[in-house]
């Protein structure tokens, strides 16, 4: 296994798809050895990528609200790693932004991942990331975070925080009214016993 600084720097050197970015390569993550709690994100937005900071946007204000967290504690490297499927912007699309570049997590996922040892919980945004983290469960978005208890309290899919989901929301009020108390309880408790 590489070392963590190494392999860090790695992946912030990355230029393995620079010809297919618009905005050029700029990967966006947050990690330490000692994060206990996942974000296992798709790919980052344009505001993201101008700033350098992970979930630095509307999706990430609800996302942190989600939660029950503040930006500090959300930027604590040492609470939480930030890793998406892909680093960087990969440009939009008809409907938004592009599906994050294949090249990326084949790339570092694996390696990053083996850095955290001390993962208690994986947060799981969206269907890209739910693809990689639920390879067995052929669902939809919507039905794998409805099988949410199947996997709790390690893993917990969720839909995408985007404003582009407020429809979602709306149809699902379940998932506020089920899922966010028990996530933000146990955020709270693994941020607690550090």
């Amino acid at each position: 296994m590489k070392p963590f600084t190494s392999l860090l720097a790695e992946v912030r050197a990355c230029r393995i798809c620079e010809a297919d970015l618009p905005l050029g390569p700029r990967p966006v993550l947050q990690l330490h050895p000692n994060a206990r709690i996942l974000i296992a994100g798709q790919a980052p937005g344009v505001k993201v990528h101008n700033t350098g900071m992970p979930f630095n946007d509307p999706s990430g204000n609800r996302l942190r609200e989600w939660m029950g967290v503040s930006r500090e504690q959300f930027y604590d490297s040492q609470q939480f790693a930030i890793i998406p499927m892909g680093f960087c912007y990969p440009g939009t699309g008809k409907s938004g932004d592009l599906p994050p570049r294949p090249e990326c997590a084949p790339a570092w996922r694996k390696q990053l991942l083996e850095h955290l040892p001390d993962l208690e919980l994986t947060i799981v945004l969206g269907k890209y990331a739910q693809s990689y983290h639920f390879p067995t469960a052929k669902l939809s978005v919507t039905d794998l975070v409805k099988s949410w208890q199947n996997y709790w309290p390690e893993l917990l899919p969720l839909p995408h925080p985007s404003p582009r989901n407020n429809i979602w929301l709306r149809r699902n009020p379940w998932f506020e009214a089920e899922v966010l108390p028990l996530l933000q309880q146990r955020v709270t408790e693994i941020l607690a016993s550090k």
